[in-house]
């Protein structure tokens, strides 16, 4: 016949860990002075903090914010690198798959700007097999004007602003471009001269200087005119689309209700896109 033997419980003397009092804990917490076990201890600055300290901390400590109220975030700029990433995994997609098949899938052109819509945004993350400099070009423009953007607008801002642009660019080319014949559209081109746009208003807000910005955008433009291949109907409407973008943003009141005030601004820009589509295919 046999009898459990039950765990031996801490002595009154040996001090535990609050979380878990099963565990004696001989390291204290830095900040409120009770036991943390191995599980519940967390590096500090000096010696170790129990979880639930650190936890309150972060509740009470305000979150930084930038100029246009995005949070402020430290290190490498994500998204833009995250963007960069997925041009790149598409790009090496369009030469794996066989006939063709991702260009045809997500490419844009005026044909689908109904029945398919979410292509004006996939098109901005495709780019020309022919020419390599189209995304070598693209993905380093991106890289410059996104760690200079996307730390002042805060990730989330800078998403937004991106990606509608995108579908701004897509917007242009569709208003700007006859049906037929039919022809597609690809590359983040105008995704970034809706970054363009959006640095335009966002340096004329700060008080800086905009001369180069305005040249860049000239000759920009001008290779687009003068390029029969490139769509410089996507570029416009990118510029325009960023611009108005980063003045919903930069423009917005100061306030508790300042992001909700910008998002519903943002989600206005992107109405007026969608108004402007359907304008576009009623009158076509």
């Amino acid at each position: 016949m046999s009898f459990g033997i039950p765990a031996a419980e801490p002595s009154a003397d040996i001090p535990v860990c609050p979380r878990h009092p099963d565990r004696p804990s001989y390291v204290r917490c830095q900040r409120c002075g009770r036991p943390a076990c191995p599980e519940c201890q967390r590096a500090a600055a000096v010696g170790f903090q129990c979880v639930d300290c650190v936890n309150e901390l972060k509740r009470t400590t305000p979150t930084v914010r930038s100029t246009y109220g995005g949070a402020y975030v430290s290190g490498p700029p994500l998204v833009t690198y995250t963007i960069i990433g997925l041009c790149i995994l598409a790009f090496i997609l369009q030469w794996l798959v066989p006939g063709n098949e991702v260009y045809q899938q997500f490419a844009f052109a005026n044909v689908f700007a109904v029945s398919e819509p979410w292509r004006m945004v996939t098109a901005a993350f495709l780019h020309s097999q022919s020419f390599l400099l189209h995304i070598v070009l693209n993905m380093y423009t991106l890289w410059i004007f996104g760690q200079a953007l996307e730390p002042l607008l805060g990730r989330a801002r800078f998403l937004a602003v991106y990606l509608i642009s995108a579908v701004g660019g897509s917007v242009g080319f569709y208003l700007l471009t006859p049906d037929f014949p039919v022809s597609g559209v690809v590359g983040a081109s105008g995704a970034i001269f809706g970054l363009f746009g959006a640095m335009l208003v966002i340096q004329r807000h700060r008080g800086g200087e905009t001369r180069q910005l305005w040249v860049l955008m000239a000759i920009n433009g001008a290779i687009g005119f003068l390029v029969p291949s490139i769509a410089w109907q996507a570029h416009l409407g990118g510029a325009v689309t960023g611009a108005l973008c980063a003045a919903a943003i930069a423009y917005a009141p100061r306030g508790r209700r300042r992001g909700l005030l910008q998002a519903g601004a943002l989600v206005l820009v992107l109405g007026l896109l969608i108004v402007i589509t359907a304008f576009r295919t009623l009158n076509g």
